[in-house]
């Protein structure tokens, strides 16, 4: 017999169970977001834990008293049915058991008497594979409730906008009675009848003492106004995301907080209406946790159902140019290389790096600014050339190493620009760098699922104390949820940078006066303090903001996913906004825990001019923080002592120095391009008087290089002239305070004098031609260039 059954279940094994509404679970268990399954159905899958003891109990009592005792057949039962039938006495009946309408359900068929001997084989089958509880699991998530709803949770969250194990008494047993009769009994069409049926088997159950008698009052006095509401759409993007990503999954566990993601949501809808009449139709949110680096808010698109602004599109994955919102990343690295600090002076003057010749957003330069203004104002110019010093490979290595997929696939191909948006990057990518930088430094991959909670079932029976047995171990339960573990790519942190690069860039990151603060400070004392960040890409086609505090980083994008700019769109003015406003609503009277000053920063005094270790001639010195063994320890030399003639017309180097009847004085030692700029704008320059002409100065090569440099035409470049037009090539350089006037040759043949200052043009002849230029120390530099003419 034992051979006979095995046989007999490998030869008509059992059907596989329907397939469920994927849906998609909040932080706390809630769901966010629910879809038909492939039949076109709401069949959502009851998890273990969500059958209350109150459910079990109306649903066993009412269906099948000795669930628990039968091995899915009950021959009483069906001997007492049989009766009935036969002889036509009391209430026709079936004699199904839980076990056997398990078996219908899978099996739909029609009523006869050789499918009701099938049902009851299959029913003995069911019992020797699973235990009661996942029997009765089953029957939960396969019972209909009328129309296109199948199962205890479809019904629960669609009418009663309730996960079950939440409903009250009364919805509990209105659940319970309404599978026998899913036609007639309709919730929100048939509420009274519903009612009276309710009633009916509350009292019931209050004669057997199933419940206290004050539930069961409680109970009778509720009343029902279920009406069917729409499903759960709240993340629809990562939603559609994470089923993608686990197909076949019926609960997916995210990692979001459903209040976070209502308001993140309504905050994005609500803010992008008003941007409709600048051209400006989506926007992207995305709210970490920075302790867990858990998603806690998604929002894709500020509408999933604008079909006419694409909402559909991901932002969140969207690969969009990201502006200047690398730059504080950029400063980070380049203050653990020893390359700035932030007093640090740089030059903010026009400037040409090899044929890209960048320019700041506002059209302007300063001359010099420190490191930290040049990032809290999102200068440009600065930025390049610390990307120049620093090396495009290293910068491009570390974005790799933060997950930037884009940025490490065109990394050969990317140069300078990519400081200035001249990548690719997702809004996700973005927010995880700054995640990076608000935990000190350190990076690991953003989370969006979670592990499920352990799948348990208090399958007691109150009125006896008895469990339920069970056959099979907690991990080989059916509704046991394996996938909401491994949905990102896991492991190690990686230090991007050192916590106290990430301490320093967070804090020159706060000095920005926030625009939405009010004039009085005390109404400003609930807000949270935040470190931020914006990004404009080139066109004006993507805005970015992004900040962080202790708690959160939250990244904002806003533009249009057709890729159309508007003039309106910048990060300031347009992403910002939508930023604070989030920050106030999920952060508000928030405390404003803030960074501590890691160990290994200290502090030192450098010269206000420089910014560098003060030199000789530093008499205005400030304090600014620095990297033992890390930050430069040039000695600054912003000022040069100059051996002058008695009336000050002629400078003297120590050959030609006389004995007496000269004298001492410091003259302002910017770098050429500075002294060239402030020359050019009027600015005082002070430039040395001519040196001795008895004097015959021999300089070295490096010397030369260093004082005197030509700006145009550039090195090795190729230059096509319209001979027609006339056009002509610009010759300009760029020179020490010392000199006065230099000398230009094209193909080693004198051309012309000029100051040094002066911006000197003449028709080059077509083909390979050298330019030279001479300073009147006897400095030389020389480049190639390859002309052509149309």
């Amino acid at each position: 017999m034992l051979l006979l059954a095995i046989g007999l279940d490998r030869a008509f094994p059992l059907p596989p169970v329907p397939r469920y509404s994927p849906i998609v679970l909040a932080a706390d268990g809630s769901v966010l977001h629910a879809f038909l399954n492939p039949t076109q159905k709401w069949r959502m899958k009851t998890e273990l834990q969500e059958i209350t003891p109150a459910l079990q109990q109306a649903i066993i009592v009412k269906e099948d008293r000795y669930f628990r005792y039968h091995f899915g057949v009950n021959p009483l039962a069906i001997l007492q049915a049989a009766g009935r039938n036969l002889f036509r006495t009391g209430r026709t009946t079936g004699a199904s058991t839980i076990t056997m309408q398990v078996a219908r359900l899978l099996e739909p068929k029609e009523r006869t008497f050789g499918n009701k001997i099938g049902e009851m084989l299959r029913a003995v089958q069911l019992e020797a594979h699973y235990s009661k509880a996942e029997i009765l699991q089953l029957y939960l998530n396969l019972v209909p409730y009328g129309g296109n709803i199948e199962g205890v949770k479809s019904a629960a969250l669609l009418y009663f906008q309730q996960p079950p194990d939440y409903l009250s008494l009364a919805q509990t047993v209105t659940l319970a009675i309404i599978p026998n009769q899913p036609r007639g009994l309709v919730l929100g069409k048939n509420n009274a009848r519903i009612v009276a049926e309710r009633n009916r088997w509350l009292r019931r159950f209050g004669q057997q003492k199933l419940f206290p008698a004050q539930d069961i009052a409680d109970a009778l006095a509720e009343p029902l106004t279920a009406v069917r509401h729409p499903a759960p759409t709240l993340a629809p993007h990562l939603a559609r995301r994470l089923v993608t990503q686990f197909p076949g999954q019926p609960i997916l566990h995210a990692t979001l907080q459903r209040s976070p993601q209502a308001k993140a949501e309504d905050l994005t809808r609500n803010y992008v209406r008003r941007l409709h009449e600048l051209g400006i139709s989506q926007a992207a949110v995305l709210v970490v946790n920075n302790r867990t680096r858990a998603v806690e808010a998604y929002v894709g698109s500020a509408d999933f159902q604008d079909a006419a602004g694409q909402g559909q599109v991901d932002g969140v994955r969207a690969i969009r140019s990201p502006g200047s919102t690398l730059k504080p990343f950029l400063y980070a690295l380049a203050m653990d290389r020893g390359l700035v600090t932030p007093k640090l002076k740089l030059p903010d003057v026009p400037t040409n790096f090899s044929g890209f010749r960048p320019e700041n957003f506002d059209k302007t330069c300063s001359g010099e600014v420190t490191m930290e203004r040049a990032l809290t104002y999102s200068l440009n110019i600065p930025a390049v050339r610390v990307l120049a010093d620093l090396g495009v490979p290293a910068f491009t290595d570390k974005l790799r190493q933060a997950g930037f997929r884009r940025v490490a696939q065109d990394a050969p191909r990317l140069g300078l620009s990519t400081i200035l948006g001249g990548c690719g990057a997702t809004l996700e990518e973005l927010t995880g760098l700054y995640v990076a930088l608000a935990n000190r430094g350190k990076y690991g991959p953003l989370r969006v699922t979670s592990p499920p909670a352990p799948q348990t079932l208090d399958a007691r029976y109150p009125r006896r104390g008895e469990p339920i047995p069970k056959k099979v171990s907690p991990g080989s339960l059916l509704s046991a949820g394996e996938g909401g573990r491994g949905g990102e790519v896991a492991g190690a942190d990686v230090t991007l940078v050192s916590p106290a690069a990430a301490f320093l860039t967070t804090e020159i990151l706060t000095q920005r006066i926030r625009p939405d603060l009010p004039l009085s400070y005390e109404s400003s004392l609930h807000l949270p303090r935040i470190a931020w960040k914006t990004g404009t890409s080139y066109g004006r086609r993507d805005a970015w903001s992004i900040g962080y505090n202790h708690d959160y980083t939250v990244g904002v994008w806003v533009g249009n996913f057709n890729g159309q700019g508007s003039p309106s769109l910048t990060g300031t003015d347009i992403a910002t906004p939508l930023l604070f406003e989030l920050f106030n609503t999920l952060a508000y009277n928030s405390p404003n825990n803030w960074m501590a000053p890691p160990a290994s920063l200290d502090f030192r005094l450098v010269c206000a001019e420089t910014g560098l270790v003060p030199g000789e001639h530093c008499p205005n010195q400030l304090i600014d923080y620095y990297l033992p063994g890390f930050s430069t320890a040039r000695h600054c030399e912003h000022k040069k002592e100059a051996l002058l003639s008695a009336d000050g017309r002629v400078a003297y180097c120590r050959a030609c120095l006389p004995e007496l009847g000269y004298r001492r004085q410091l003259f302002p030692n910017p770098l050429p391009e500075v002294l060239a700029f402030r020359e050019a704008q009027g600015l005082p320059a002070k430039r040395l008087p001519p040196h001795n002409p008895a004097c015959r100065l021999v300089r070295s090569d490096d010397d030369a290089s260093a004082a005197l440099a030509i700006t145009s035409p550039l090195a090795n470049a190729e230059y096509l002239l319209n001979r027609g037009e006339k056009q002509q090539l610009l010759l300009s350089c760029a020179a020490g305070s010392e000199v006065r006037q230099v000398f230009w040759y094209v193909n080693d043949r004198f051309l012309r004098a000029a100051s040094a200052t002066e911006r000197v043009f003449f028709r080059p002849p077509a083909g390979a031609v050298k330019i030279s230029c001479a300073d009147d120390h006897g400095r030389n530099v020389d480049v190639q260039v390859l002309v052509g003419e149309i």
